[in-house]
């Protein structure tokens, strides 16, 4: 294992940046994982781990893949890398996977999320989408990075199971049509549906930013809308608990 101990050598800076600056990871196609639980996730399903980085006295598995660069560094220099505020003594440097839309589409559910900037938002849908079944996530414009440190850890895992494509309507529409997978948004107009009344199971749903709702854009572009049925007192549920309540749906469908 390689040892570095100066906050100054090239690789830290570069852990730095990727930590801090979504220009550059997308520059450098990689990303941050962090944490035993995160990093073991990313070995197990071969998320591109491309270097791991230890405190001292943290001992790497023995079974690692070849070619991994394994560096260990002094726990106070370990502490600058982090982006969290109790580190664990490790993390990955992966390849960032491509988030360019597929050409096909394939059957089944999935959630297009309109202008969700919080990171953990984004992840904890990306994670409820992983668990209970959708084909995919799709991010329009204004969405936060998908492979910020906050949105990975926030998915605990998922990102390394579930893509994630970042597109925008003028792409989507014609490949979601093409594959015969009409396009819903969560919001209130004249033609919406009760969510249990849907069949979701081959659909695509728009979850709308909770400060703005969905774009006229999205809206205009959609089929139907569909609510939520819940007490007239109150008035919407947060972007993840809305969009949990719809990928049941679509798995209820199954």
């Amino acid at each position: 294992m390689e040892s570095i101990t100066s906050r100054q050598n090239p690789l830290a800076v570069h852990i730095r940046k990727l930590g801090a600056e979504g220009k550059y990871r997308r520059s450098q196609r990689q990303y941050l994982c962090e944490g035993e639980k995160l990093v073991g996730e990313a070995l197990r399903w071969s998320a591109g781990v491309e270097t791991l980085v230890y405190a001292r006295g943290k001992t790497p598995p023995e079974d690692l893949p070849q070619g991994i660069r394994l560096v260990e560094v002094p726990e106070g220099l370990f502490e600058s890398l982090s982006t969290v505020e109790t580190p664990q003594g490790v993390l990955a440097v992966c390849r960032r996977p491509e988030t360019a839309l597929p050409e096909t589409m394939a059957p089944g559910g999935y959630l297009v999320l309109d202008g969700l900037q919080d990171p953990g938002n984004v992840g904890t849908i990306w994670r409820t989408a992983d668990a209970l079944g959708a084909a995919g996530v799709v991010l329009l414009p204004r969405c936060a990075d998908p492979f910020s440190p906050k949105t990975v850890r926030s998915t605990m895992g998922a990102c390394f199971r579930l893509p994630v494509w970042e597109t925008d309507l003028e792409h989507l529409c014609p490949r979601l049509a093409a594959a015969e997978i009409p396009l819903y948004a969560t919001a209130l107009r004249e033609d919406t549906a009760d969510v249990r009344e849907l069949p979701l199971e081959r659909a695509a749903v728009v979850i709308g930013s909770e400060g703005r709702g969905i774009s006229q854009e999205a809206l205009a572009r959609c089929e139907k809308t569909i609510r939520i049925p819940m007490r007239e007192r109150c008035e919407s549920l947060n972007a993840a608990a809305a969009a949990t309540v719809v990928l049941w749906e679509m798995a209820r469908g199954h």
